[in-house]
């Protein structure tokens, strides 16, 4: 590897530009809209519910569901007051939205909590803006916390007070974790009652998977960010013997620009999928070749209508209580 080549993490608005630009060139959001509307509701389904068992099973003698119920002044079926969701990595907000849209959706009225952890408060500030411009959020309270996962794991455990929570969803966000099987054990200890939490990371499947596996060794190592996909995620899972659901949704990312010189766009594309800055400017040639032909190869992209679109498949992972 060149010594001129540099993570591209080592240049905040650099990664923020490449990263804006896979995101108008890929249909990532759309593959998440997508698992939103054909998954989520069923998902998020019982996450309201009183759960009369608990209680139930306290009682020192026989008695039924029913008449418990009526004992408690609960009906069966009932829904709590609130549901609390905690986003862990919610970036500006445009998917956290959309998971608030269809909790509404499946509880009309019922008032929502909805924290966010986020370590970047350039996208706190947008997460801010997004909110304020958004109508129908008048039963959502809001509050962000500017920390990492890590951070926040570290200060609710020196509080010593447990908050449990209804959803916890974690977007793309664990590339970013040093201890990955730790943060899983403790977000799942938080867990409510019929609560869940959700993951999105690409797919095993996915292009993102060859291309690390083959030339993670020569780009620019950085610890901020791990090569992972569903595959480590769900073996760690079984390891940690969590009960989880994986789905996988399609998702591509048009590299077509990748493959012509002096282009700002290949030249971010090119920034993003190699997670260097400045890729084309400071890698080997001879790796830049190999790149080039592998990226148009099948088991890394597909050729549709003259573009070239990498595979950017993703898995949504679904952890029970």
């Amino acid at each position: 590897m060149a010594s001129s080549m540099r993570s591209l993490f080592s240049d905040h608005g650099r990664y923020v530009e490449s990263f804006r630009r896979f995101l108008s060139h890929s249909t990532e959001h759309q593959c998440m809209q997508e698992f939103m509307d054909k998954k989520l509701p069923g998902i998020i389904a019982r996450l309201c519910k009183i759960p009369l068992e608990p209680y139930f099973n306290l009682c020192s003698h026989p008695v039924t569901v029913q008449a418990f119920a009526m004992k408690t002044k609960h009906r069966i079926g009932d829904t709590k007051s609130e549901i609390k969701i905690l986003s862990i990595g919610g970036g500006a907000g445009e998917i956290d939205l959309q998971i608030v849209s269809k909790v509404q959706a499946q509880y009309p009225g019922v008032c929502i909590n909805n924290e966010v952890v986020e370590p970047s408060a350039e996208q706190i500030a947008k997460y801010k803006e997004l909110v304020a411009k958004t109508s129908n959020l008048e039963n959502v309270k809001f509050a962000w916390h500017n920390e990492t996962s890590s951070e926040y794991q570290r200060r609710m455990l020196e509080k010593k007070e447990v908050q449990k929570w209804d959803f916890i969803h974690m977007i793309q966000m664990l590339y970013y974790v040093k201890d990955i099987p730790a943060t899983l054990k403790f977000f799942h200890s938080l867990l409510g009652t019929n609560a869940k939490i959700l993951i999105i990371v690409v797919s095993g499947s996915s292009g993102w998977d060859k291309l690390w596996k083959k030339y993670g060794s020569r780009l620019p190592q950085d610890d901020l960010c791990l090569y992972v996909t569903s595959d480590d995620l769900t073996q760690m899972l079984d390891s940690l013997g969590l009960k989880y659901e994986c789905y996988d949704f399609l998702s591509t990312l048009d590299i077509s620009d990748c493959f012509t010189d002096g282009n700002e766009t290949a030249d971010l594309l090119w920034d993003f999928l190699t997670e260097t800055c400045n890729f084309n400017a400071t890698a080997p040639p001879d790796l830049k070749a190999e790149l080039v032909k592998d990226l148009q190869e099948p088991e890394f992209s597909t050729k549709k209508e003259g573009k070239v679109l990498f595979n950017n498949n993703l898995s949504f992972i679904v952890i029970g209580a």
